[in-house]
């Protein structure tokens, strides 16, 4: 295993307004952002446990390699989006590594290196699994892992081909 985990692919951002976020970004001029809202996770647990689950609208673009995700929740429940923003305000609170073969492997290695699974699931029953993770020593260093199966690549692939050439139009697009 490369020791980077084949380096950071995404920051991920917590916001209290997905909208204004989205416009925030497209006046500096990343964009387009594909954006969904309301989604529940068909599966959830929060430090190990199976809670209520967030209801999460969410957004990406990206900017060069880097792939930006603006994540609201829109209920209650526990989970690290509530958490961080509830600590720190909106703010960049992740990076992403993503695999296609390494889930199991590079979570293991977290959790060896003193990390802890904070919040982990799936968005619906044919993608990968994500994992957040954090550390007691260092908390602002929350580290996600993101398994790219069941289309999540070739998507990501797609929203960086549309930013390529983006020539402004059209900034915002539901998916």
């Amino acid at each position: 295993m490369h020791p980077n985990f084949n380096g950071v692919k995404q920051v991920g951002y917590v916001v209290k307004d997905l909208d204004k976020a989205m416009r925030h970004w497209v006046d500096l001029g990343i964009g387009p952002w594909f954006y969904r809202k309301n989604v529940t996770p068909v599966e959830f647990r929060y430090y190990g446990e199976t809670l209520d689950k967030p209801v999460i609208s969410g957004a990406i673009a990206q900017s060069g390699d880097i792939q930006i995700e603006l994540l609201q929740q829109c209920n209650d429940a526990p989970s690290l989006y509530r958490d961080s923003l509830e600590r720190s305000g909106e703010i960049a609170q992740h990076v992403a590594f993503w695999t296609v073969n390494e889930y199991d492997r590079w979570c293991r290695r977290l959790l060896e290196l003193g990390y802890v699974e904070g919040h982990a699931g799936r968005m619906d029953s044919m993608r990968g699994r994500f994992a957040y993770f954090v550390h007691l020593d260092f908390p602002s260093a929350m580290i996600e892992i993101s398994e790219s199966l069941g289309g999540k690549a070739e998507t990501f692939e797609r929203f960086k081909q549309a930013a390529l050439n983006w020539d402004g139009r059209d900034p915002l697009r539901m998916v």
